[in-house]
């Protein structure tokens, strides 16, 4: 009896947040952005059978892309001994694209850098000499990714994600230039909020301006106060993409499934263990959604997707919408037409 209450809240949550959906006016380009970041896990390797059933679910959500991510590394935010990580060789890059595309779906190749216990974000040098050694170890990093981009036809190329310490170095002209020698497909750079976004100088040399999501929503999961909040940034996000004079991207955007996420949607579980709460991950979500609608945002990119199918479910704390009530609201957000009720079993 307990079980079969349960499910019928969660299908009620659920249709609550499709009808949401469903209500906001107007549609997303036809051939807009509208998918998931895409991450391997250890227990299904890109090009392994479980990867594939992982991304033809992404598929079946009525997603169009998958971000694939690889992983740069350096020791420290001020040591500029950058190199590729050993995380995602570009052996299984190549597989993992190979099989978004088999999916049907257009990938972004979106490189991020991994300091341990550091955030990309705090990249920064002690002075010239090291941000010289620091650009050009990135530049020859950034030139193989983009090489293996343009043999295997990716749909974009992210040129960097959350650089905020880098991104009004002059060395960054020279980087795009070298990327688009080796590559001939759209460019983007991932910008950290609206905040960063306004100071990015090389927005005319790109194709699209991206940006991640994630602001406060406040101390209160109330869904009016919510709403209020991500109402607001999603017009003040718009504004800052129009100064750009490029389309947008939200290249990243999400929350984990906890209790109390909405006040940090950044935080990882690692940094703050909490109870498990699926309808606040999927009431934010449905949230977004409308707003993004509204401001004319509809490339996004939700974080994340892992490649292991079995991945999330409801005791998840994670940012992972596998398995969840929110997968059910990406569902609906990504299919933006649908009728009510249409949601995934």
């Amino acid at each position: 009896m307990v079980s079969e209450t349960m499910g019928r809240l969660k299908r009620g949550v659920v249709l609550l947040a499709v009808m949401q959906i469903l209500a906001a006016p107007g549609a997303y380009a036809a051939n807009g952005l509208r998918g998931v970041n895409f991450v391997e896990d250890g227990q299904a390797l890109y090009g392994s059978m479980a990867a594939a059933q992982s991304f033809g679910r992404v598929r079946d959500l009525g997603a169009d892309t998958a971000a694939l991510i690889p992983f740069l590394w350096q020791p420290a935010p001020d040591s500029p001994d950058l190199v590729m990580g050993s995380a995602v060789p570009p052996d299984r890059l190549r597989a993992g694209i190979r099989q978004a595309h088999a999916a049907g779906l257009k990938v972004v190749l979106k490189p991020h850098i991994w300091i341990p216990g550091h955030w990309a974000g705090q990249v920064a040098m002690m002075g010239e000499a090291d941000w010289t050694a620091w650009f050009a170890r990135y530049r020859a990093l950034l030139a193989t990714l983009a090489s293996l981009a343009e043999e295997e036809k990716v749909d974009m190329l992210a040129i960097g994600t959350e650089l905020e310490g880098t991104s009004r170095r002059p060395e960054w002209q020279a980087v795009i230039a070298d990327v688009r020698a080796r590559y001939h497909g759209p460019l983007t750079y991932i910008a950290h909020g609206r905040q960063e976004m306004a100071k990015v100088p090389f927005w005319p040399r790109l194709d699209y301006a991206g940006v991640s999501l994630y602001p406060p929503l406040g101390p209160s999961a109330d869904t009016d106060d919510m709403a209020k909040a991500i109402e607001a940034e999603a017009k003040a996000v718009a504004a800052a993409v129009a100064a750009t004079g490029k389309p947008g991207l939200i290249g990243e955007l999400g929350l984990r499934s906890a209790v109390g996420a909405q006040a940090k949607p950044w935080e990882s579980a690692e940094e703050r263990p909490a109870a498990p709460d699926p309808r606040l991950q999927a009431r934010v979500l449905a949230l977004w959604s409308g707003a993004l609608d509204r401001a004319g945002l509809g490339n996004v990119l939700l974080w994340r997707w892992i490649s292991d199918p079995q991945a999330g479910g409801p005791s998840d704390t994670d940012f992972t919408i596998q398995n969840k009530t929110a997968e059910g609201v990406a569902y609906a957000w990504f299919l933006h037409g649908g009728r009510p009720g249409q949601t995934r079993p």
